[in-house]
């Protein structure tokens, strides 16, 4: 970047432009996609079809207003993300600008349970027949 003078101008992490003033509401899957919470619009609108995105705990059809203080509770590839939305947008933005929009509100998911993984000897070898079925007998369980 450079600035008036044509000289380079250093921006730093602690250098954050407020957002400007945006509509007072605006559609649910064009906020869902401005703010990177899904890839594109039309997933973001299938996604309200489909049932998985609510607004302040009803169900969301794609052109439901949302506004500046409302939770949005979105099933998205596989996880619940619950946003309350901070700022409102129409046009996708950077990934550093999108996280300032909304605060995430989703629970840290639950540890995973550490799976015993059967190990053997290093230099073993490949198992012999009767070894295999013993470690499928063994993974079964």
């Amino acid at each position: 970047m450079s600035g008036a003078n044509g000289a380079p101008v250093e921006r730093g992490a602690g250098d954050v432009r407020p957002l400007p003033p945006g509509p007072p509401t605006t559609r649910v899957d064009r906020w869902l996609w401005a703010v990177r919470l899904t890839k594109t619009r039309a997933d973001a609108a299938q996604a309200c079809r489909g049932g998985h995105v609510r607004v302040n705990d009803r169900p969301a059809k794609p052109a439901t207003p949302v506004g500046v203080g409302d939770v949005v509770k979105a099933h998205l590839n596989g996880t619940t993300r619950i946003v309350d939305v901070g700022h409102v947008i129409e046009k996708r933005v950077g990934a550093q600008v999108a996280v300032r929009c909304y605060v995430d509100r989703t629970p840290a998911p639950p540890p995973e349970a550490a799976i015993p993984v059967a190990r053997r000897e290093r230099g073993a070898g490949r198992p012999t027949k009767r070894d295999r079925r013993q470690l499928d007998r063994f993974r079964e369980l």
